[in-house]
């Protein structure tokens, strides 16, 4: 009898979630934990083998009834042999090139795979969200970071060693003084994550745009602030989001221009800045793509929702098949 499940983890920095999923992509149930980061590799490789057997006892589920343990990772991997190359969300892993798939699968008897998280979550949109009936799928997801998944002919491209789609590390305005934390100055990430989303609103209380917020050194300025103060339409939000919006619209241009897509697919958490965010990125893009946009290309909002990494780490189990 075909194994009708999949186990998936989503490894990321704030929180560790692990779930069972269908083959169609529907969550069964799922246990989460934040106590993840604080522990060594070793500790963290025990904790998931711990929470899955819990997931599986709690329904009664041998380990040889599901397909194996698919994982998402927020960091670098070399992808073909399972090893962690860079990750700023464990300060606790001090091991240099850590074989996390090895020391992961040594507690399994199923296969386990795993990819760094956007991979994941875009390989989740192709098969069961807004990517899915396509061949070919670009995925970007722009939360506290930005990264891509990229599907090319149904298959996840990975790049040489495993890192491509860190589109957030793109230059797109070579004149910026803003500095990204990989070094270099006008990357996406530093004019449109989370991330910038500080250093952007301070600029634009160095100009003196009007805004009704209080914005002091205690101030946790995020996504979620600009969403409330675009909600109450907050002239100084307003100018952020759409700001972050225009270099987001010149990232798919420049996707596009590479990839030539059928469907760019958003996610993260920042899409939740809604319509007008959404629509100024589309409204960038086609400003820059002009004629030379000869086919039809969608651009669409991800479906697969809150547990799109989760389900995203179990679709891994699915590529080829």
């Amino acid at each position: 009898m075909k194994k009708q499940l999949l186990c998936g983890v989503d490894l990321g920095g704030t929180k560790l979630s692990i779930g069972l999923v269908r083959l169609d992509g529907t969550l069964v149930d799922k246990v989460v934990a934040y106590d993840h980061t604080k522990k060594n590799e070793t500790g963290l490789c025990i904790q998931i083998r711990d929470m899955v057997h819990e997931l599986l006892d709690s329904h009664r589920i041998e380990e040889s009834s599901i397909r194996g343990v698919g994982i998402g990772f927020a960091g670098h991997l070399r992808f073909e042999e399972g090893v962690v190359i860079t990750t700023s969300n464990f300060p606790s892993f001090k091991m240099k090139n850590f074989p996390i798939r090895r020391m992961i699968q040594q507690h399994f008897s199923v296969p386990v795979i795993v990819d760094n998280d956007a991979n994941a979550q875009g390989y989740a949109e192709f098969l069961f969200g807004a990517g899915a009936g396509y061949d070919t799928m670009i995925f970007l997801t722009v939360s506290t970071g930005i990264g891509a998944g990229l599907v090319l002919n149904r298959r996840v491209f990975r790049g040489l060693t495993g890192t491509a789609g860190e589109f957030g590390h793109t230059i797109v305005n070579p004149q910026s003084d803003i500095q990204c934390g990989c070094g270099n100055y006008g990357c996406l990430m530093s004019h449109a994550s989370g991330l910038a989303l500080p250093q952007l609103v301070r600029k634009k209380l160095e100009q003196r745009v009007k805004t009704d917020l209080v914005f002091d050194e205690s101030t946790q300025i995020n996504g979620e602030l600009l969403k409330q103060g675009l909600d109450a339409g907050d002239s100084l939000c307003r100018s952020v989001v759409l700001e972050c919006a225009d270099f987001i619209g010149i990232g798919l241009y420049n996707l596009f221009q590479i990839f030539n897509p059928p469907v760019i697919v958003l996610g993260g958490g920042l899409m939740n800045w809604g319509p007008l965010y959404f629509d100024r990125i589309k409204e960038k893009f086609y400003t820059l793509v002009r004629d030379m946009l000869y086919d039809p290309i969608e651009i669409a909002l991800a479906k697969t929702g809150p547990d799109a990494g989760l389900i995203g780490a179990a679709s891994l189990l699915l590529e080829g098949q």
